[in-house]
C-alpha cells in the first residue's frame, strides 16, 4: 500500500508571467503554485496574517507587483510566513526589497543579473547617440514640417571620454559596445574590476579612476549603479557643478541616484549640454524642467522591453524558484547576503 502523498512545497507568484507561461506552467510539477494578479497592499498583509499562505517556501515576483503589494519593507516582511525562505524577483535592480530585514528573517532574495545587460547597455547606448545629437529638436521639427528645424551640430563619440558610473554587468556591456564607437573609456567602481583587460581588445580597456576624477574628466557620464542608501541623491548641484561644462548625462539605472531638479537646472543653465534618461525618481512623473527641454532625450524606462530579454529574466526568475525549492538554494542571490542554510 502506498504511503500518504509528500505535499509539495509552496509558491506565491505575484504578478502575470507574459513570455515563460510554459516554463512558469512545469513549476507545478515540483511545487504547490498560486498565483496573485491583482489586490492591494492590505489584502496581502491581512492574508499573510490569515495563515493562508503558511506553507510558502517562496515567492515570485514581477516588477510591476509593487502595484499589488507594495515594497517589500520592514513592515510587510515582518507579516510573511514563518516557512518562507527565498524571494526571486524579476529586475536586475531590486530597490523595491529591503535585503536587511530579509536576511534578518532568514529570507534569501535573488534578482536577474546579466539577463538584462544587453538590453540594457542597447538603450544607454542609444540615448547616448541620442544626447550626443540632441535628436528630440530635429526629431520634433521634422514631425511638425519644419525639416531639420533649429538642430545644432552634435558630437562624435570618438572625440569624447566617456565615464562609466559603475562597472557591473550592465556597465561593462555598456563600455564594451562604447568603445566600438571611438570612445576613450573611463570608469568608477567600489573598487576595480579584477582582469578587466581580458573583456576587452588591447587598447580599449577603461582606466581606473576616483569618483572625483571621473566627474572632473569626463564629457559624457553614463549612470550603471544599483540604488541603495549610499547611491540615492549621490549626483546633486555639487557633483553637476563639478562637471565638465556642456557635460553629457546619460541613465539607464535609477532616477533616484540623480538629483532631477538640479539636473533640470544644470540642463537649463547650459552646465550640461543634453540627457540621454530612461529612469526618473518619481515615476511615472519626469520633472517638467526635462519635459521642456529640446536638450533632454527621453524614454519612459523601457531598457529591458524587449522580448527576448523579458522571456528571459522570467525563465531566470522561475529557474531561482525551481533551485529554491529542489536543491534548497537560489541561483543569482543578490551580493549583499551571504549564503543562507535553508530549512525547506
Amino acid at each position: 500500500m502506498a504511503g500518504p502523498a509528500v505535499q509539495k512545497p509552496g509558491v506565491l507568484m505575484l504578478g502575470v508571467v507574459h513570455h515563460a507561461k510554459a516554463e512558469f506552467g512545469k513549476l507545478s510539477e515540483v511545487a504547490h503554485v498560486q498565483q496573485v494578479t491583482s489586490g492591494s497592499r492590505e489584502e496581502f498583509i491581512r492574508d499573510c496574517d490569515s495563515g493562508k499562505y503558511d506553507s510558502l517556501v517562496a515567492i515570485s515576483r514581477t516588477y510591476d507587483s509593487v502595484e499589488i503589494t507594495g515594497r517589500f519593507d520592514a513592515e510587510l516582511v515582518s507579516h510573511l510566513p514563518s516557512s518562507l525562505r527565498f524571494i526571486s524577483h524579476n529586475g536586475a535592480g531590486y530597490d523595491q526589497i529591503d535585503i536587511q530585514p530579509c536576511t534578518d528573517k532568514n529570507i534569501s532574495v535573488s534578482n536577474t543579473p546579466k539577463a538584462v545587460d544587453a538590453a540594457t547597455a542597447n538603450t544607454a547606448i542609444f540615448l547616448m547617440l541620442g544626447a550626443l545629437r540632441r535628436a528630440w529638436i530635429p526629431q520634433q521639427a521634422l514631425r511638425e514640417g519644419k525639416w531639420r528645424g533649429a538642430s545644432p551640430l552634435g558630437r562624435d563619440p570618438h572625440h569624447l571620454t566617456l565615464g562609466i558610473l559603475g562597472m557591473g554587468g550592465i556597465g561593462t556591456a555598456t563600455a564594451r559596445r562604447a568603445a566600438a564607437l571611438g570612445f576613450k573609456l573611463q570608469y568608477h567602481n567600489r573598487k576595480p574590476v579584477a582582469d578587466i583587460e581580458k573583456q576587452f581588445a588591447p587598447g580599449q580597456v577603461p582606466s581606473y579612476v576616483g569618483f572625483e576624477e571621473l566627474l572632473k574628466t569626463s564629457d559624457v557620464i553614463s549612470v550603471h549603479l544599483p540604488l541603495g542608501p549610499a547611491t540615492r541623491g549621490l549626483i546633486g548641484s555639487q557633483e553637476l557643478g563639478r562637471m565638465k561644462d556642456g557635460v553629457i548625462i546619460v541613465n539607464t539605472a535609477r532616477g533616484a541616484i540623480i538629483d532631477e531638479q538640479a539636473l533640470a537646472e544644470s540642463l537649463e543653465s547650459g552646465k550640461v549640454w543634453s540627457v540621454g534618461l530612461d529612469v526618473y525618481d518619481k515615476e511615472p512623473e519626469i520633472n517638467p524642467g526635462l519635459t521642456k527641454h529640446p536638450g533632454a532625450f527621453l524614454l519612459p524606462h523601457i531598457g529591458t522591453a524587449t522580448v527576448d530579454t523579458q522571456k528571459e529574466m522570467e525563465m531566470l526568475v522561475i529557474d531561482n524558484v525551481k533551485s529554491a525549492v529542489t536543491r534548497g538554494k537560489l541561483l543569482t542571490q543578490v551580493p549583499e547576503q551571504k549564503p543562507i542554510t535553508s530549512k525547506a
